[in-house]
C-alpha cells in the first residue's frame, strides 16, 4: 500500500481479533515511531510496547476513553519528556507514523487518551519526568471495514489558496 492510499483509507478501529501480531510487524510499527523526524532531532519520546494480556487489561481500565485496549494484542504507550516544548507535536507525528505503518500491513489502531494518563505511570514504571501522551492499541479488526469511506467536509471548506477564504478547488 502506498502512503497516500494508507492515509486515504485508514480508519479508527476499536474492536480487535484475538490474533497475535507477528514480531516483524511489531518491530516495523515501533521502528516507524523511532524514525520519525523531531524538532532539532530532540526525540523527546519513549515508547513502551505492551503485549501481556494482564497489562493490556489494566491499561484498558486506566484509560477512561479506551476500555477496548483490553481486547488488543498489542499497545504502544507513548511517553514524552515533560520538559520538552516539542514533545506533544513530535510524539504526535510518531503516533501517526505508527498508525499508518500498521494500517499498511493490515493492522488497525486508534489513539487513546491525550495526557491525563498519570495512572499508567506506576503500572509501567514510568518516571516522573516523562508524561504519558497516548496509548495506541493495535490489532486485526474484528469486522471488515469500509476502507476509504470517510465523512469529510468538502476540500474547499477546509483548504484555501494563498489567503484564508479564497477557494482552493
Amino acid at each position: 500500500m502506498d502512503t497516500f492510499d494508507a492515509i486515504r483509507t485508514v480508519l479508527a478501529v476499536r474492536q480487535f481479533r484475538d490474533t497475535p501480531i507477528p514480531d516483524d510487524i511489531v518491530r516495523q510499527i515501533v521502528e516507524a515511531a523511532h524514525l520519525t523526524a523531531s524538532s532539532i532531532n530532540g526525540q523527546p519520546w519513549h515508547f513502551i510496547v505492551v503485549q501481556e494480556k494482564d497489562t493490556l487489561r489494566q491499561l484498558g481500565t486506566l484509560a477512561r476513553t479506551g476500555p477496548y485496549i483490553a481486547q488488543a494484542p498489542l499497545a504502544v504507550v507513548v511517553g514524552i519528556n515533560a520538559a520538552s516544548p516539542y514533545g506533544v507535536s513530535d510524539a504526535s507525528r510518531a503516533v501517526q507514523d505508527m498508525i499508518l505503518t500498521a494500517w499498511s500491513r493490515g493492522v488497525a489502531s486508534n489513539w487513546v487518551g491525550f495526557h491525563n494518563l498519570d495512572a499508567v505511570k506506576p503500572l509501567l514504571g514510568i518516571p516522573d519526568d516523562v508524561d504519558v501522551l497516548a496509548i495506541v492499541p493495535f490489532g486485526y479488526p474484528v469486522a471488515t471495514i469500509g476502507a476509504g469511506k470517510k465523512k469529510r467536509k468538502p476540500l474547499g471548506e477546509v483548504v484555501s489558496r494563498e489567503r484564508f477564504g479564497q477557494p482552493f478547488a
